[in-house]
């Protein structure tokens, strides 16, 4: 019942992510190529972010609702760039019911234009606003190249919507769904991000300002892990979404959108994973402990497992996810490989003579070998795995920052700056200027991953052409 080992992350960072996806029966190749089969322990993954995410999200007043998958194609012609940013993206439906359809349907890349049409009929005062929605939906955008969870055509997310009567209140939900994913990250998550503004090239289609949280994947390459926009009026002037304000004048709303999606997984597999599998974080993994009953006679198997459905049982009630591991037809050393594999943050195994003794033995996934064990009572169990799951939280938050900070590289000279995004981030002092950027790219295949919303102060010279620069941005090789 072996399976290979997994190619390590240092022979081949994207193979290992690849079989590691399949093998943790995260996900599967679709018969569509470019889509993804989201299997359950992945769904289950996505279902506990998801949950974290939405508990924020109304804790700051949003509400969640459903837009249609199907937007005419004439509603994405309306805001000149984002019909721009999209056409070469878009999946388009050009019959129905074995007839050609009068205008073609868009299926949705993102839901800016249908709900801004809806907007535009619901919004009349400014009694009515603000208008705080959210949707969890998927969304199909036409990749070429494509990597499961990071970037395929279909994808699951959420994407916030939201109208304000001034600019001011508009920027301020951008930020503060910034804020919010940020929390996530690293509350949830155990995964520090740079949150921060984006560049004019890396704007999203059609805002006016474009933030994102960047996570620092194991093979030093970024990633956007979420992003928010502040589309000021562009969206709102192409439908038309006005109100009437408290002197009566008709005013044009602003609005904002915002998203996280199923790349998040990815993010989570690579930057706690090592070369035996996943390590989930506590507080997303679908299971946070594993039980294994160890046992070799029939005598003891009847006494072990009385005691692990016991103990699965308080763990259990005292809101433990945990899973007993009966399986008849794989040795305890097969459920060790499996469990680590998938990414159980603890392991908890319980023999013949650890029920003599009253107690069981806790492996930690974030410490391999005898490092990672500890014997402990079975009264008082669940209290001692919360407290360990507590730890196994904060220690794969604290190695993530200190592995990223070990591959943030502060560079004032451009030779310095090739060598420093082969490796992780380059925090340099940038102009401003578009050029600059595009010709970084060119030469460095590294794109601006943010400018950071915590600025030093001070003055430097931009990393490519001298010029003076007060701001500070984060350069990456990216997915």
């Amino acid at each position: 019942m072996s399976d290979p080992k997994l190619p390590t992350r240092a022979e081949d960072f994207s193979e290992w992510y690849n079989q590691l996806v399949l093998r943790a029966e995260l996900a599967d190749y679709a018969p569509v190529r470019g889509c993804m089969i989201v299997r359950p322990y992945g769904w289950a993954l996505w279902e506990n972010i998801t949950a974290a995410l939405d508990q924020r999200f109304k804790a700051t007043g949003h509400v969640n609702a459903a837009f249609p998958l199907l937007i005419p194609q004439s509603f994405i012609a309306k805001e000149q760039s984002h019909v721009a940013g999209f056409s070469p993206e878009l999946a388009v439906v050009t019959h129905g019911g074995g007839e050609k359809l009068e205008e073609p349907l868009v299926i949705r890349p993102t839901s800016e234009t249908i709900i801004g049409h809806s907007y535009a009929k619901w919004i009349q005062s400014y009694r009515d606003l603000p208008v705080l929605i959210n949707q969890w939906n998927s969304v199909v955008r036409w990749e070429l190249r494509t990597k499961l969870f990071l970037r395929t055509l279909e994808f699951y997310w959420q994407e916030g919507h939201t109208a304000h009567a001034t600019a001011a209140e508009a920027q301020a939900e951008t930020l503060q769904m910034l804020d919010v994913y940020t929390d996530f990250a690293v509350r949830e998550a155990a995964i520090p991000v740079i949150p921060g503004r984006k560049s004019a090239a890396e704007r999203f289609a059609g805002a006016n300002e474009t933030y994102s949280i960047e996570a620092l994947m194991g093979d030093g390459k970024a990633l956007q892990a979420g992003t928010s926009h502040n589309l000021g009026q562009n969206f709102a002037k192409a439908f038309e979404i006005r109100y009437l304000d408290q002197a009566g004048a008709l005013q044009y709303c602003w609005t904002t959108s915002w998203g996280l999606s199923t790349r998040f997984i990815g993010a989570i597999i690579m930057v706690h994973g090592d070369d035996q599998g996943l390590i989930l974080p506590p507080r997303l993994a679908p299971f946070q402990a594993v039980l294994v009953p160890i046992f070799k006679t029939d005598a003891e198997r009847q006494q072990v497992t009385e005691a692990a459905r016991r103990l699965r049982q308080e763990l259990a009630a005292a809101g433990v996810r945990v899973k007993l591991d009966e399986r008849d037809n794989a040795s305890p050393g097969f459920k060790f490989n499996d469990w680590e594999m998938r990414g159980v943050p603890l392991r908890i195994e319980l023999g013949p003579k650890d029920v003599a003794k009253n107690s069981v033995v806790l492996a930690r996934r974030d410490r391999p070998g005898k490092e990672g064990k500890t014997a402990v009572v079975q009264a008082g169990l669940a209290a001692a795995v919360a407290r360990t799951l507590d730890e196994i939280q904060q220690a794969l938050f604290d190695r993530a920052l200190a592995e990223r900070r070990r591959k943030t590289f502060a560079v004032s000279a451009y030779g310095e700056f090739k060598s420093a995004v082969e490796q992780g981030l380059a925090y340099v002092f940038w102009c401003g200027n578009a050029a600059c950027e595009e010709k970084i790219k060119a030469e460095t295949k590294a794109t601006l991953r943010c400018i950071p919303m915590e600025q030093e102060g001070g003055e430097g010279r931009c990393i490519l052409c001298g010029g003076a620069s007060r701001e500070r941005a984060y350069f990456a090789r990216a997915y």
